[in-house]
């Protein structure tokens, strides 16, 4: 049967056969043995089948035995991508299947940090309670500083099983953990999944239902987490936490943690602190306060790790008022270059400043590409338009990075220069990052 198959290529993501099947006239809503091609492929995170299915009019609230749609099977398996398509598609957010279980509390389960930001982006209920009268919050609560290779391992409960326990960072930089179990004989297996992403889910949905949580309660979680996911995810989850608060107790709380005997905590601190209290608007209440924080530790600060943080963190501040303590930071021999130095020397920089703007131009030639993409865009944003700024800028077009050849394309056509139409063609010839072309596309407009 033409479902059957079609069900099979959504399950493997076969984008080709399932077209064909499609145009053959295969029923995109027509369940076969084993369910519906959508929820196949939301289950295993198929994005381009998901849009050839709703393309060809699959429904996408459409539901499975037990009440199961596409949206909770993105969900339960972790499928940020899959769970953005439907929601975009005009998936319910959240509707239940039969045992009551919502998209966000089945993702908060399993520690879904990037799928419950797409729940929550969309509107999802952050307090309605699942079938057994728990609510998403409950259940991340639940499992934070759970051993998750231990509870997963008692959700296959065979003891005389082997298990391979396998660890690798999800899409949305949380670790993501598998179990794996197979029978002595071989006949019967089962492989289990979890995110260490409750923590930073919890402190998500607190921030949703209006919960608040202990200074120290959301300090430890970051620091827990500090090296465990990709990118610092929940670090920074907790950092924003804090950020949006903006009253007295905790910005005096992470002041304490900048001048802690532990350079982690005070990590912690710089970073929570470099954009606390910024309203919608721009506006920074606590900056004639933080910034003398912060160019007292660019000078007194001997950790390089937190010491890069306090160079974000003057960066963030936006004041020209930093630039010396930056420069002084920027210009030690031992300093180790990164992105981070572009960033927070083009926050800083004045018009006119000469020493500033060689350093940045110098930048824009470093080895490293992320340092040249960022100081690339530093120029392009820049207030100044001079016929250096200009030449350097055109001197990017030829990177081998496109992402910097699409900040200084951006330049250009902002300064109206001519030349960023080299630019424009060529990131559109060679670029599929949407960042990118979207990023030339709006510069060849302005040309």
């Amino acid at each position: 049967m033409r479902e059957e198959e079609l069900y099979q290529a959504a399950l493997k993501g076969d984008l080709e056969t399932a077209g064909t099947l499609l145009a053959a006239g295969a029923d995109a809503n027509e369940a076969g043995e084993e369910g519906l091609p959508l929820c196949a492929a939301a289950a295993w995170d198929r994005v381009s089948v998901i849009g050839a299915l709703l393309a060809a009019g699959a429904d996408v609230n459409a539901k499975e035995s037990g009440g199961w749609h596409a949206l909770l099977w993105a969900a339960a398996n972790g499928n940020a991508d899959a769970a953005r398509a439907l929601i975009e598609a005009g998936a319910q957010v959240d509707e239940p299947n039969e045992d009551g279980d919502t998209p966000l509390s089945l993702a908060s389960r399993r520690g879904a940090l990037g799928v419950v930001r797409e729940l929550l982006a969309a509107g999802a209920d952050a307090e309605k309670y699942d079938g057994d009268g728990d609510s998403p919050h409950d259940i991340a609560i639940d499992w934070v500083g759970v051993h998750l290779e231990t509870a997963l391992l008692d959700q296959i409960g065979q003891d005389d099983w082997e298990y391979v326990v396998g660890r690798q960072f999800a899409k949305d930089g949380t670790e993501l953990v598998t179990v794996a179990g197979r029978s002595a004989d071989g006949e019967e297996s089962e492989q289990v999944q979890a995110q260490r992403g409750h923590a930073a889910v919890a402190t998500l949905l607190e921030d949703a239902a209006g919960i608040y949580t202990p200074i120290p309660q959301l300090v430890a979680r970051a620091l827990a987490h500090r090296d465990v996911d990709e990118d610092a995810e929940t670090w920074w989850v907790v950092a924003d936490s804090l950020g949006k608060r903006a009253d007295e107790e905790t910005y005096e709380a992470l002041a304490r943690l900048c001048v802690s005997e532990d350079a982690r905590e005070r990590e912690f601190g710089v970073d929570a602190i470099a954009q606390y209290g910024v309203t919608e608007d721009g506006e920074k209440p606590y900056l004639e306060r933080t910034l003398p924080l912060l160019q007292k530790m660019a000078t007194t600060e001997g950790n390089p790790q937190v010491l890069r943080s306090v160079l974000a963190a003057l960066g963030h501040q936006g004041d020209p008022r930093a630039l010396p303590q930056v420069l002084d930071v920027l210009g030690r021999p031992d300093h180790q270059r990164t992105m981070t130095d572009a960033i927070a020397l083009a926050d800083v920089l004045p018009p006119g400043h000469a020493e500033g703007l060689a350093l940045l131009v110098s930048m824009t030639r470093d080895d490293d590409s992320e340092v040249r993409d960022w100081a690339t865009a530093g120029l392009s944003s820049l207030d100044a338009d001079t016929p250096e700024i200009r030449d350097v800028l055109a001197e990017r077009l030829d990177d081998t990075d496109l992402r910097t050849v699409a900040e200084a394309t951006r330049g250009l056509a902002e300064r109206g220069d001519a030349r960023a139409e080299a630019g424009v063609k060529r990131v559109l010839a060679e670029s599929d990052d949407s960042y990118e072309r979207e990023m030339v596309t709006e510069a060849a407009a302005k040309l």
